[in-house]
């Protein structure tokens, strides 16, 4: 029997052609089932702990944020009432009251009229982080408010926005839209729970909770798999760069949350992705239109911001004044040193009212006087001191001149030169 030798040089060029076969059915297989146990919203998406690997610094920084805390499961550690017996009571009025309490290691709302407990209802998910908190509770797919929140500025728990003042109710449905603002994901069911028609159940088991990298940079396991496979290569390839956006997607990204509740979207907000416009994707509410618009209960900061003079003289965008990574709530000097950026003395486009009032002065409240943070009296809720109160204050991002801030900043630094 003869064997045929094939020559060395042949025997090399097959290895090599099924090595390269081997390493193509590898790298598929890979980006094909990439993500797919990982993230309910399917394989395109690696999620964020994938994205915290390579994007430590950022990740590390952006669990600062209100983005990051808009929504997320309710322990005692995330809920910002507090529980102790002095101070964890919410009274309705003479005969009902509601306690929080902790049960079997659960908080929970437990509801008592007249000394006697009604009803019971944990604490399942909590919305909100800076200003105040909403809280939810599962009925199996069925996901409803829990009648007492808490916020910030009252140190204290109050009634829940939107509900009645003169009584405790558990019964009010939470819909998707909530969600879409507030989370990255939930899957809304196509069934309809027996005799609530029209309330959609969710699939809590798909929830993603809070404002996560994709939902404003775009699905990124494509991304993970080029750039695991080419770490040589430093510019991100299949993920959107907000700085490559033009101004109007730009401001699209933010103003998918914040133009306000009342536009009406045509489809589901996490069908959005960035560098789509609003123009395709929302119907906004008439009432928008004109100049003389209020913020609404959730905001409307984008359209305010557009119909601002200094937004339609520069290229300004949301960025400019915000770094959507780091928390800089309340970091009075960055915002307004953003203003002179483009104000100032050598410009001659400065405080008109400079010659008046010290120029240092007016440099720490461009802000307070030409976006002033206003009381919201739309929404106002209940505390157990009986008083109906507006629980929040809004900056108001039309940037423009307000007589009577001015009076306010113009009286403060007179009240301050008097007591130096």
């Amino acid at each position: 029997m003869f064997h045929h030798h094939q020559p060395i040089a042949m025997r090399k060029k097959k290895i090599f052609i099924l090595t390269i076969v081997i390493g193509f059915i590898v790298f598929f297989s890979r980006c094909v089932n990439f993500g797919n146990d990982r993230d309910p919203r399917g394989k395109a998406y690696a999620g964020s702990a994938v994205c915290a690997k390579c994007h430590q610094s950022i990740s590390e920084s952006y669990i600062h944020t209100a983005h990051y805390h808009s929504a997320g499961p309710a322990s005692f550690s995330s809920i910002a009432g507090s529980f102790s017996k002095d101070s964890n009571y919410f009274i309705v009025n003479d005969t009902m009251k509601v306690l929080m309490e902790r049960r079997d290691g659960i908080p929970y709302q437990v509801l008592y009229v007249n000394g006697r407990e009604r009803e019971a209802r944990p604490f399942d998910i909590v919305f909100g982080y800076a200003k105040g908190q909403t809280y939810f509770y599962w009925k199996d797919r069925l996901l409803f408010q829990l009648p007492v929140s808490y916020f910030s500025n009252l140190h204290n728990w109050s009634s829940s926005p939107g509900f009645p003042t003169n009584k405790i109710m558990f019964d009010r449905p939470i819909y998707i839209r909530c969600f879409e603002c507030h989370t990255s994901y939930i899957k809304q069911s196509t069934e309809n729970p027996s005799g609530l028609q029209n309330i959609k159940m969710l699939d809590k088991n798909s929830l993603v909770y809070n404002i996560d990298c994709e939902r404003c940079h775009g699905p990124a396991a494509s991304h993970v798999e080029f750039q695991t496979e080419y770490p040589q290569l430093k510019q991100g390839a299949y993920i959107v760069s907000y700085k490559s956006l033009s101004r109007t997607q730009k401001m699209d990204i933010c103003g998918v949350c914040h133009s306000g509740n009342r536009n009406f979207m045509l489809g589901t907000a996490f069908a959005f992705r960035p560098g789509d416009t609003l123009l395709h994707s929302m119907m906004p509410n008439t009432g928008q239109a004109s100049g003389t618009m209020q913020p609404d209960e959730h905001g409307n900061q984008t359209r305010m911001l557009t119909l601002s003079k200094c937004y339609m003289m520069s290229n300004m965008d949301c960025s400019t004044c915000h770094n959507a990574h780091n928390n800089d709530r309340g970091n009075d000097l960055q915002h307004n040193q953003r203003c002179q950026d483009c104000h100032s003395v050598s410009n001659h486009n400065f405080c008109k009212i400079a010659d008046t009032l010290n120029t240092s002065f007016l440099k720490n409240n461009c802000t307070k006087c030409h976006m002033p943070e206003q009381p919201f009296n739309i929404v106002t809720v209940k505390t157990s001191a009986g008083s109906n109160i507006a629980p929040i204050s809004i900056v108001n991002h039309r940037i423009a001149i307000y007589p009577e801030e001015s009076k306010k900043i113009m009286g403060s630094f007179k009240k301050e030169k008097t007591s130096d």
